[in-house]
Protein backbone atom coordinates (compact mmCIF):
# COMPACT_ATOMS: atom_id res chain seq x y z
CA UNK A 1 0.00 0.00 0.00
CA UNK A 2 1.54 3.22 -1.14
CA UNK A 3 -0.10 5.04 2.04
CA UNK A 4 1.95 2.55 4.44
CA UNK A 5 4.52 4.47 6.58
CA UNK A 6 8.63 4.00 5.13
CA UNK A 7 11.71 4.95 5.17
CA UNK A 8 14.19 5.58 2.27
CA UNK A 9 17.37 6.91 2.83
CA UNK A 10 21.37 6.72 1.21
CA UNK A 11 23.86 7.78 3.81
CA UNK A 12 26.57 7.15 1.47
CA UNK A 13 27.99 9.38 -1.27
CA UNK A 14 28.33 6.84 -4.41
CA UNK A 15 31.39 7.72 -7.20
CA UNK A 16 30.92 5.22 -10.20
CA UNK A 17 33.04 5.12 -12.96
CA UNK A 18 36.42 3.91 -14.47
CA UNK A 19 39.33 5.16 -12.89
CA UNK A 20 37.24 6.40 -9.72
CA UNK A 21 39.57 5.30 -7.42
CA UNK A 22 42.15 8.39 -8.33
CA UNK A 23 39.89 10.48 -6.16
CA UNK A 24 40.58 8.66 -2.89
CA UNK A 25 43.00 10.63 -1.59
CA UNK A 26 40.98 13.86 -2.38
CA UNK A 27 37.80 11.93 -1.07
CA UNK A 28 39.58 11.55 2.09
CA UNK A 29 40.78 14.88 2.68
CA UNK A 30 37.38 16.62 2.16
CA UNK A 31 36.18 14.25 4.79
CA UNK A 32 39.03 15.55 7.44
CA UNK A 33 41.25 12.54 6.87
CA UNK A 34 45.23 12.74 7.27
CA UNK A 35 46.00 8.88 8.26
CA UNK A 36 44.78 6.15 6.58
CA UNK A 37 44.82 2.52 7.04
CA UNK A 38 44.13 0.55 4.07
CA UNK A 39 41.96 -2.79 4.80
CA UNK A 40 41.60 -6.25 2.16
CA UNK A 41 42.93 -9.79 1.84
CA UNK A 42 45.20 -11.35 0.14
CA UNK A 43 43.66 -12.41 -2.74
CA UNK A 44 43.31 -8.82 -3.66
CA UNK A 45 46.83 -8.11 -2.67
CA UNK A 46 48.19 -11.16 -4.70
CA UNK A 47 45.89 -9.74 -7.62
CA UNK A 48 47.41 -6.59 -7.53
CA UNK A 49 44.74 -4.53 -6.58
CA UNK A 50 46.22 -3.14 -3.19
CA UNK A 51 48.78 -1.87 -5.55
CA UNK A 52 46.90 0.20 -7.65
CA UNK A 53 45.64 1.87 -4.30
CA UNK A 54 49.03 1.86 -3.15
CA UNK A 55 50.53 3.85 -5.99
CA UNK A 56 47.63 6.41 -5.90
CA UNK A 57 49.52 8.00 -2.58
CA UNK A 58 52.74 7.40 -4.13
CA UNK A 59 52.34 9.71 -6.76
CA UNK A 60 49.75 12.10 -5.12
CA UNK A 61 51.97 14.62 -3.14
CA UNK A 62 49.45 16.16 -0.11
CA UNK A 63 48.64 15.97 3.25
CA UNK A 64 46.95 12.45 3.31
CA UNK A 65 49.12 9.55 3.77
CA UNK A 66 48.81 5.87 3.85
CA UNK A 67 49.66 4.96 7.24
CA UNK A 68 49.46 1.17 6.87
CA UNK A 69 47.97 -1.77 5.21
CA UNK A 70 46.10 -4.64 6.87
CA UNK A 71 46.26 -7.93 4.36
CA UNK A 72 45.28 -10.70 6.99
CA UNK A 73 40.72 -10.28 6.48
CA UNK A 74 39.79 -14.03 5.42
CA UNK A 75 36.41 -15.42 4.19
CA UNK A 76 33.28 -14.27 6.80
CA UNK A 77 34.50 -11.39 8.47
CA UNK A 78 35.45 -13.50 11.62
CA UNK A 79 35.36 -11.46 14.82
CA UNK A 80 39.16 -12.34 15.96
CA UNK A 81 40.18 -10.61 12.54
CA UNK A 82 38.28 -7.33 13.42
CA UNK A 83 39.98 -7.01 16.63
CA UNK A 84 43.08 -7.59 15.11
CA UNK A 85 42.49 -4.74 12.59
CA UNK A 86 41.14 -2.30 15.43
CA UNK A 87 44.09 -2.71 17.17
CA UNK A 88 46.45 -1.90 14.20
CA UNK A 89 44.44 1.02 13.66
CA UNK A 90 45.72 2.25 17.15
CA UNK A 91 49.57 1.28 16.34
CA UNK A 92 49.62 3.60 13.24
CA UNK A 93 47.61 6.15 14.86
CA UNK A 94 45.14 6.44 11.82
CA UNK A 95 41.92 8.29 11.64
CA UNK A 96 40.56 6.86 8.52
CA UNK A 97 39.58 3.36 7.04
CA UNK A 98 39.75 1.98 3.59
CA UNK A 99 37.98 -1.17 3.07
CA UNK A 100 38.91 -2.60 -0.54
CA UNK A 101 37.69 -5.94 -1.16
CA UNK A 102 34.57 -8.44 -1.12
CA UNK A 103 32.02 -8.77 1.34
CA UNK A 104 34.34 -10.00 3.92
CA UNK A 105 36.58 -7.12 3.58
CA UNK A 106 33.94 -4.43 3.96
CA UNK A 107 31.74 -6.14 6.75
CA UNK A 108 35.14 -6.12 8.71
CA UNK A 109 35.80 -2.64 8.04
CA UNK A 110 32.13 -2.03 9.62
CA UNK A 111 33.09 -4.31 12.72
CA UNK A 112 36.49 -2.29 12.99
CA UNK A 113 35.22 0.82 12.66
CA UNK A 114 31.78 0.28 15.31
CA UNK A 115 34.42 -1.27 17.56
CA UNK A 116 36.61 1.70 17.91
CA UNK A 117 33.68 3.60 18.76
CA UNK A 118 32.70 1.66 21.74
CA UNK A 119 36.01 1.61 23.08
CA UNK A 120 36.20 -2.13 23.74
CA UNK A 121 38.59 -4.80 22.91
CA UNK A 122 37.11 -7.62 21.64
CA UNK A 123 33.88 -7.46 19.91
CA UNK A 124 33.05 -10.98 20.61
CA UNK A 125 31.94 -9.26 24.24
CA UNK A 126 29.72 -7.12 22.75
CA UNK A 127 28.25 -8.99 19.70
CA UNK A 128 27.12 -12.13 20.67
CA UNK A 129 23.64 -12.00 18.77
CA UNK A 130 21.98 -9.45 16.21
CA UNK A 131 22.54 -6.04 17.36
CA UNK A 132 20.32 -2.72 16.35
CA UNK A 133 21.20 0.25 16.94
CA UNK A 134 18.66 3.07 15.96
CA UNK A 135 19.02 6.61 15.57
CA UNK A 136 18.91 8.62 17.72
CA UNK A 137 20.61 6.69 20.11
CA UNK A 138 22.90 5.27 17.70
CA UNK A 139 24.87 8.76 16.37
CA UNK A 140 27.33 9.38 13.71
CA UNK A 141 30.76 7.70 14.61
CA UNK A 142 33.62 10.52 13.66
CA UNK A 143 35.74 7.92 11.74
CA UNK A 144 36.53 8.94 8.10
CA UNK A 145 35.44 5.84 6.46
CA UNK A 146 35.79 4.93 2.40
CA UNK A 147 34.80 1.66 0.74
CA UNK A 148 35.90 0.50 -2.21
CA UNK A 149 34.30 -2.99 -3.46
CA UNK A 150 36.27 -5.53 -5.77
CA UNK A 151 33.22 -7.74 -6.31
CA UNK A 152 29.59 -6.83 -7.04
CA UNK A 153 27.52 -8.45 -5.17
CA UNK A 154 27.37 -7.73 -1.77
CA UNK A 155 26.54 -4.09 -1.74
CA UNK A 156 28.31 -3.80 1.20
CA UNK A 157 30.04 -0.57 0.80
CA UNK A 158 26.62 1.07 0.94
CA UNK A 159 25.13 -1.45 3.96
CA UNK A 160 23.90 0.15 7.60
CA UNK A 161 24.89 -3.83 7.91
CA UNK A 162 27.74 -6.57 8.83
CA UNK A 163 27.50 -9.55 9.48
CA UNK A 164 30.48 -10.90 11.54
CA UNK A 165 31.16 -14.80 12.15
CA UNK A 166 31.17 -14.69 16.02
CA UNK A 167 33.85 -17.95 15.98
CA UNK A 168 33.01 -18.62 19.62
CA UNK A 169 29.31 -19.12 19.39
CA UNK A 170 30.04 -20.95 15.80
CA UNK A 171 27.51 -17.60 14.88
CA UNK A 172 26.82 -14.73 11.90
CA UNK A 173 25.34 -12.58 13.59
CA UNK A 174 24.04 -9.17 12.45
CA UNK A 175 25.57 -5.78 13.65
CA UNK A 176 23.11 -2.81 12.19
CA UNK A 177 23.83 0.58 12.90
CA UNK A 178 22.93 3.42 10.66
CA UNK A 179 26.33 5.02 10.34
CA UNK A 180 28.69 2.03 9.82
CA UNK A 181 27.74 2.25 6.43
CA UNK A 182 30.95 3.79 4.73
CA UNK A 183 31.15 8.11 4.41
CA UNK A 184 31.93 7.42 0.12
CA UNK A 185 32.03 3.94 -1.42
CA UNK A 186 33.72 4.01 -5.19
CA UNK A 187 32.52 1.70 -7.52
CA UNK A 188 35.25 1.41 -10.22
CA UNK A 189 35.10 -1.32 -12.47
CA UNK A 190 38.28 -1.90 -13.04
CA UNK A 191 39.21 -3.40 -9.71
CA UNK A 192 36.88 -6.09 -10.52
CA UNK A 193 38.76 -7.49 -13.63
CA UNK A 194 40.92 -9.78 -12.20
CA UNK A 195 37.52 -11.67 -10.75
CA UNK A 196 37.39 -15.12 -12.02
CA UNK A 197 34.48 -16.19 -13.75
CA UNK A 198 32.95 -18.71 -10.80
CA UNK A 199 33.34 -16.11 -8.20
CA UNK A 200 31.75 -12.91 -10.68
CA UNK A 201 29.05 -15.60 -11.43
CA UNK A 202 28.35 -16.31 -7.36
CA UNK A 203 28.83 -13.11 -6.00
CA UNK A 204 26.17 -11.55 -8.90
CA UNK A 205 23.99 -14.16 -7.58
CA UNK A 206 23.95 -12.43 -4.11
CA UNK A 207 22.89 -9.46 -5.54
CA UNK A 208 19.92 -10.93 -7.33
CA UNK A 209 18.64 -12.65 -3.96
CA UNK A 210 19.12 -9.00 -2.26
CA UNK A 211 16.72 -7.90 -5.04
CA UNK A 212 14.66 -10.62 -4.96
CA UNK A 213 13.67 -11.08 -1.51
CA UNK A 214 13.57 -7.18 -0.85
CA UNK A 215 10.84 -7.14 -3.60
CA UNK A 216 8.71 -10.10 -1.60
CA UNK A 217 9.36 -8.43 1.61
CA UNK A 218 6.68 -7.52 3.41
CA UNK A 219 8.02 -4.27 4.32
CA UNK A 220 8.81 -3.66 0.29
CA UNK A 221 7.63 0.28 -0.72
CA UNK A 222 7.58 1.80 -4.13
CA UNK A 223 11.15 3.20 -3.74
CA UNK A 224 12.91 -0.32 -2.74
CA UNK A 225 10.65 -1.77 -5.53
CA UNK A 226 12.30 0.46 -8.39
CA UNK A 227 15.75 -0.23 -6.93
CA UNK A 228 14.90 -4.16 -6.50
CA UNK A 229 13.30 -4.92 -10.14
CA UNK A 230 16.24 -2.10 -12.17
CA UNK A 231 18.74 -4.30 -9.94
CA UNK A 232 17.22 -7.66 -11.37
CA UNK A 233 17.15 -6.13 -14.90
CA UNK A 234 20.88 -5.08 -14.84
CA UNK A 235 21.81 -8.37 -13.08
CA UNK A 236 20.20 -10.26 -16.57
CA UNK A 237 21.59 -8.07 -18.78
CA UNK A 238 25.07 -7.70 -17.67
CA UNK A 239 25.62 -11.03 -15.77
CA UNK A 240 26.58 -13.39 -18.58
CA UNK A 241 28.84 -11.09 -20.41
CA UNK A 242 30.59 -10.37 -16.93
CA UNK A 243 31.51 -13.82 -16.76
CA UNK A 244 32.25 -14.94 -20.06
CA UNK A 245 34.53 -11.48 -21.03
CA UNK A 246 36.06 -10.39 -17.27
CA UNK A 247 37.28 -7.57 -18.81
CA UNK A 248 34.19 -5.82 -20.17
CA UNK A 249 33.89 -2.54 -18.38
CA UNK A 250 30.16 -1.81 -19.35
CA UNK A 251 29.33 -5.34 -17.97
CA UNK A 252 31.37 -4.75 -14.46
CA UNK A 253 30.28 -1.12 -14.24
CA UNK A 254 26.68 -2.00 -14.53
CA UNK A 255 27.07 -4.88 -12.02
CA UNK A 256 28.89 -2.75 -9.48
CA UNK A 257 25.41 -0.33 -9.36
CA UNK A 258 23.20 -3.10 -9.98
CA UNK A 259 25.22 -4.60 -6.36
CA UNK A 260 24.42 -0.99 -4.61
CA UNK A 261 20.85 -0.87 -5.75
CA UNK A 262 19.90 -4.04 -4.98
CA UNK A 263 21.69 -3.96 -0.99
CA UNK A 264 19.64 -0.65 -0.91
CA UNK A 265 16.02 -2.09 -1.62
CA UNK A 266 17.20 -5.04 0.82
CA UNK A 267 18.42 -3.08 4.18
CA UNK A 268 15.33 -0.77 3.59
CA UNK A 269 12.70 -3.62 3.34
CA UNK A 270 14.75 -6.56 5.49
CA UNK A 271 11.97 -8.34 7.68
CA UNK A 272 11.55 -11.66 5.89
CA UNK A 273 14.62 -12.75 4.65
CA UNK A 274 14.58 -16.95 4.32
CA UNK A 275 17.46 -17.21 1.06
CA UNK A 276 19.57 -15.87 3.91
CA UNK A 277 18.55 -17.15 6.54
CA UNK A 278 19.56 -21.10 4.74
CA UNK A 279 22.56 -19.27 3.60
CA UNK A 280 24.22 -18.07 6.91
CA UNK A 281 23.72 -21.47 7.96
CA UNK A 282 25.40 -23.38 5.50
CA UNK A 283 28.39 -20.58 5.32
CA UNK A 284 28.77 -20.49 9.45
CA UNK A 285 29.13 -24.77 9.21
CA UNK A 286 30.67 -25.20 6.03
CA UNK A 287 32.78 -22.47 5.15
CA UNK A 288 30.37 -21.96 1.87
CA UNK A 289 30.65 -18.23 0.15
CA UNK A 290 27.47 -16.74 0.86
CA UNK A 291 26.57 -15.94 -2.82
CA UNK A 292 27.00 -19.52 -3.83
CA UNK A 293 25.24 -20.39 -1.14
CA UNK A 294 22.44 -17.88 -2.18
CA UNK A 295 22.69 -19.24 -5.78
CA UNK A 296 22.15 -22.85 -4.69
CA UNK A 297 19.44 -21.97 -2.37
CA UNK A 298 17.50 -18.90 -4.12
CA UNK A 299 15.11 -21.11 -6.64
CA UNK A 300 14.35 -24.15 -3.97
CA UNK A 301 13.90 -21.64 -0.98
CA UNK A 302 10.89 -19.79 -3.34
CA UNK A 303 9.22 -23.31 -4.52
CA UNK A 304 9.07 -23.88 -0.83
CA UNK A 305 7.48 -21.12 0.52
CA UNK A 306 5.17 -20.50 -2.16
CA UNK A 307 2.63 -18.32 -0.19
CA UNK A 308 5.84 -15.59 0.57
CA UNK A 309 5.63 -15.14 -3.22
CA UNK A 310 2.16 -15.48 -4.53
CA UNK A 311 0.76 -12.65 -3.46
CA UNK A 312 3.18 -10.27 -5.87
CA UNK A 313 4.25 -13.09 -8.33
CA UNK A 314 2.40 -11.99 -11.21
CA UNK A 315 3.16 -8.16 -10.84
CA UNK A 316 6.86 -9.34 -10.79
CA UNK A 317 7.21 -11.22 -13.98
CA UNK A 318 5.18 -8.84 -15.69
CA UNK A 319 7.34 -5.56 -14.46
CA UNK A 320 10.52 -7.62 -15.96
CA UNK A 321 9.24 -9.26 -18.72
CA UNK A 322 11.10 -12.61 -18.59
CA UNK A 323 8.19 -14.73 -18.23
CA UNK A 324 4.44 -14.10 -19.93
CA UNK A 325 1.99 -13.61 -17.07
CA UNK A 326 -0.59 -15.89 -16.28
CA UNK A 327 -3.62 -15.78 -14.32
CA UNK A 328 -2.63 -18.97 -12.36
CA UNK A 329 0.04 -17.17 -9.65
CA UNK A 330 1.56 -20.90 -9.00
CA UNK A 331 2.25 -20.97 -12.09
CA UNK A 332 3.96 -17.81 -12.44
CA UNK A 333 5.92 -18.57 -9.78
CA UNK A 334 6.89 -22.01 -11.64
CA UNK A 335 8.00 -20.27 -14.41
CA UNK A 336 9.91 -17.95 -12.59
CA UNK A 337 12.39 -20.43 -10.70
CA UNK A 338 12.80 -22.23 -13.79
CA UNK A 339 13.91 -19.10 -14.89
CA UNK A 340 16.56 -18.42 -12.43
CA UNK A 341 17.93 -22.19 -12.76
CA UNK A 342 17.98 -21.69 -16.13
CA UNK A 343 20.00 -18.54 -15.08
CA UNK A 344 22.16 -20.30 -12.75
CA UNK A 345 23.03 -22.62 -15.17
CA UNK A 346 24.24 -20.53 -18.17
CA UNK A 347 26.45 -18.54 -15.77
CA UNK A 348 28.24 -21.78 -14.69
CA UNK A 349 27.25 -22.20 -11.20
CA UNK A 350 25.60 -25.65 -9.52
CA UNK A 351 22.83 -26.60 -8.08
CA UNK A 352 23.66 -28.02 -4.85
CA UNK A 353 26.52 -28.46 -2.78
CA UNK A 354 28.27 -31.72 -4.03
CA UNK A 355 31.06 -30.73 -4.42
CA UNK A 356 31.73 -29.75 -0.47
CA UNK A 357 31.05 -33.76 -0.45
CA UNK A 358 28.13 -33.22 2.90
CA UNK A 359 27.70 -35.98 4.59
CA UNK A 360 24.38 -37.31 6.49
CA UNK A 361 26.10 -36.86 10.07
CA UNK A 362 27.00 -33.21 8.99
CA UNK A 363 23.82 -32.18 8.51
CA UNK A 364 22.15 -33.24 11.74
CA UNK A 365 21.29 -30.36 13.77
CA UNK A 366 20.94 -27.77 10.90
CA UNK A 367 16.84 -27.95 11.12
CA UNK A 368 17.54 -26.13 14.93
CA UNK A 369 20.24 -23.79 13.04
CA UNK A 370 18.19 -22.62 10.54
CA UNK A 371 14.84 -21.97 12.55
CA UNK A 372 17.38 -19.85 15.41
CA UNK A 373 19.94 -18.25 13.22
CA UNK A 374 19.72 -14.33 13.55
CA UNK A 375 18.30 -14.01 10.39
CA UNK A 376 15.31 -15.77 11.01
CA UNK A 377 14.04 -14.18 13.75
CA UNK A 378 11.40 -12.60 11.85
CA UNK A 379 9.57 -15.25 9.95
CA UNK A 380 10.04 -19.45 11.75
CA UNK A 381 10.60 -21.33 8.94
CA UNK A 382 8.56 -24.70 8.96
CA UNK A 383 10.53 -27.83 9.46
CA UNK A 384 9.02 -29.68 6.84
CA UNK A 385 10.39 -27.16 4.52
CA UNK A 386 13.97 -26.98 6.48
CA UNK A 387 14.13 -30.83 5.65
CA UNK A 388 13.28 -30.58 2.29
CA UNK A 389 15.11 -28.00 0.96
CA UNK A 390 18.34 -29.46 2.72
CA UNK A 391 17.69 -32.95 0.99
CA UNK A 392 17.49 -31.37 -1.92
CA UNK A 393 20.26 -29.26 -2.05
CA UNK A 394 22.80 -30.74 -0.23
CA UNK A 395 23.79 -33.02 -3.18
CA UNK A 396 23.77 -36.29 -1.24
CA UNK A 397 21.47 -38.03 -3.73
CA UNK A 398 24.26 -37.30 -6.43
Amino acid sequence: MTTSFFRFSLRTDIYSGSGARTMLPELIRGLGGRRAVLFTDKGVTKAGVTDQINIIFEQVAGPVQLAGVFDEIVQDAKASIVNQAAQFVKTCNADTLIALGGGSVLDTVKGVKWLLHKGQPDIRNILQDNVLENWPEAGPIPITHIAIPTTAGTGSEISPIAVIFNEQLQLKTNLIHPFISADVAILDPELTVHLPPRITAFTGFDALTHAVEAYFSPKANPMTDAFALHSIRLIIDNLPNAVTRGDHLESRAQMLIASSMAIAAFTLSMAVIPVHNFAHVFGAKFGIPHGLANAVLLPNVMAGLPDLYLPRIQDFVRLLGIAVPSQDAEACLSRFVQFIRDFRKNVGLPDTFAEFKLNGDQLQGLVSRVQTDPAGIAYRIPEQVIVKVIKEVSGLDR
